[in-house]
């Protein structure tokens, strides 16, 4: 028998005011295993990430944690469970350097002081097992690169040994070389046996990535695919809600023509 899913989700509803944000939307994420968040804006996609991070409890719903029924309803009980948000602004204080924003909150003392060098091993030791290389940990992160603060609000939330990261657009307005250094950071979290949940417009990305797809369109599911053996068109049909649109329609004369 294999091993329940970190995360599963099922008949998740999310209202506010007149607006239905959710409606009976499953969702599962395994360990080892990434899987992309995708939809319109307006889809669902930041709301349901709230739910699981316990910024915005659902209405409906049920939510198991290793098999295990839990009610998520403050974002703390979501870290402890082992679950980790990077949202998309970083929240990031670019006065401190590295060791400093990793710690922000939950300083390590000794005899009443900070201990520094205890911090500064930490997080040195961090980022060499994540694979991340920056010019020093005592820059303070305004001077990084986007990538660079990307991997440090990445690397913060490792700290409490989290078993499953929600990744809120993380690649949004990097260049080239910058999503390669997050994406080569989130295959690192797949390969450590960590789940990943990943929102993402860059179909480019997510097919890098991703071992599975979810689809929400207008707060429900419209589709849950296997990124190796789905063609892109079938992914953006599904975010649209096209079945026989210009898109399609050229994908099915490219498979009559071979």
């Amino acid at each position: 028998m294999s091993a329940p899913p970190l995360l599963a989700m099922r008949g998740i509803f999310k209202r506010f005011g007149a607006v239905q944000a959710l409606a009976d939307v499953d969702l599962e994420v395994r360990a080892g295993q990434v899987v992309a968040l995708v939809g319109d804006n307006g889809a669902g996609k930041s709301t349901l990430i709230k739910v699981i991070a316990g910024v915005d409890p659902a209405d409906e719903g049920t939510v198991e944690w290793q098999g295990r029924p839990v009610h998520i309803t403050r974002p703390h009980e979501a870290q402890d469970l082992g679950i980790a948000t990077v949202y998309q602004d970083l929240a990031l204080c670019d006065n401190l350097d590295v060791v400093g924003n990793l710690f922000l909150g939950r300083e390590i003392r000794r005899a009443g002081l900070l201990d520094e060098v205890e911090m500064e091993r930490v997080t040195l030791g961090l980022l060499d097992t994540l694979a991340i290389r920056l010019p020093s940990v005592r820059l303070p992160v305004a001077s990084l690169s986007g990538g660079q603060r990307q991997t440090v609000a990445i690397s913060r939330s490792m700290l409490g040994e989290p078993r499953l990261v929600l990744l809120d657009e993380p690649t949004a307005s990097l260049g080239i070389e910058q999503t390669a250094q997050v994406l080569d950071l989130v295959e690192q979290l797949r390969e450590r046996g960590l789940g990943v949940l990943l929102i993402s417009h860059n179909m480019g990305d997510i097919k890098a990535v991703a071992d599975w797809i979810a689809v929400l369109r207008l707060g429900r599911n419209n589709g849950f695919f296997d990124v190796t053996t789905t063609s892109h068109e079938q992914i953006i049909s599904s975010i649209t809600g096209a079945t026989d649109n210009a898109v399609t329609r050229r994908a099915a004369h490219w498979e009559a023509e071979r």
